[in-house]
């Protein structure tokens, strides 16, 4: 693991397998750190070049000077890539980072070979529903959202059974930097790519979890509709579909990445 400024911002990266080998590069979901990603890392780490980081605001990154915005989140990949001397790489992101992924695809084309969007949209929620939350965190911590953060990230099959597994996402969402969390926040209530998507140019695969509340199959839908020659996969989780669902996720995103 390493710190990397990015213009305003002091990074936390992590990089895993051979700098010669192409590389992937990994963004998180509001909320959570680089290490949602450990599964996906430890399967592709043979074959790629596996860069992870947390986004600003988030983990042990820091929240920089600058305005969030999508734009500045974006920016911050471009960024990052720039401080590795990597020219070209394909990207996975989740949520918050899926839409990171697909700004990058509509204003950064010439530096991605490929993008996984997974349990995103491009446009999420509301304004007047992230300000509220923003507001919450500022006001009262993390304690409220992470209460209520198991039902929106995983199936109740799957909270039953992985207690583990959910406990210890919910444990590092209390643990996030209550201002970054709110400053991610105002960054989505402004965020609206859909009179963008169509100028994706860069191969897409999109994926939902059939059972997500946050970004639904039809989000993922449209987006696969709207993205020329984007493909679609499904899989039988919830919003964090990485975690839930990880070997039918990891199989798609490998596959994806190979050709």
């Amino acid at each position: 693991m390493t710190f990397i400024q990015v213009d305003d911002v002091r990074l936390h990266v992590r990089t895993d397998g051979d700098p010669v080998r192409p590389c992937v590069v990994f963004s998180n979901s509001l909320g959570t750190d680089l290490s949602m990603w450990d599964a996906q890392a430890e399967f592709l780490a043979s074959d790629y070049h596996v860069v992870r980081y947390d986004t600003r605001g988030h983990g042990r990154s820091g929240l920089g000077t600058a305005a969030i915005t999508l734009e500045r989140m974006g920016r911050d990949v471009v960024g990052l890539l720039d401080a590795l001397a990597i020219p070209r790489a394909q990207f996975c992101g989740i949520s918050m980072g899926g839409m990171t992924g697909l700004w990058l695809g509509i204003h950064a084309a010439k530096r991605f070979d490929g993008l996984v969007l997974a349990n995103t949209a491009a446009r999420i929620g509301t304004h007047d529903a992230w300000q509220a939350r923003a507001a919450q965190v500022r006001r009262a911590g993390m304690i409220e959202v992470a209460d209520g953060a198991a039902g929106r990230w995983f199936t109740p099959a799957f909270v039953a059974r992985e207690r583990h597994v959910v406990g210890r996402m919910i444990a590092r969402l209390r643990e996030q930097d209550a201002a970054g969390y709110a400053a991610c926040c105002d960054a989505l209530a402004d965020a609206d790519l859909r009179d963008a998507v169509a100028r994706t140019a860069v191969p897409t695969l999109v994926i939902a979890g059939a059972a997500d509340p946050v970004t639904t199959v039809a989000d993922a839908a449209w987006m696969r509709d709207a993205i020329p020659g984007a493909r679609l996969v499904a899989l039988p989780a919830s919003h964090i579909s990485n975690i839930e669902a990880a070997p039918q996720f990891t199989r798609a995103l490998a596959a994806f990445l190979a050709n």
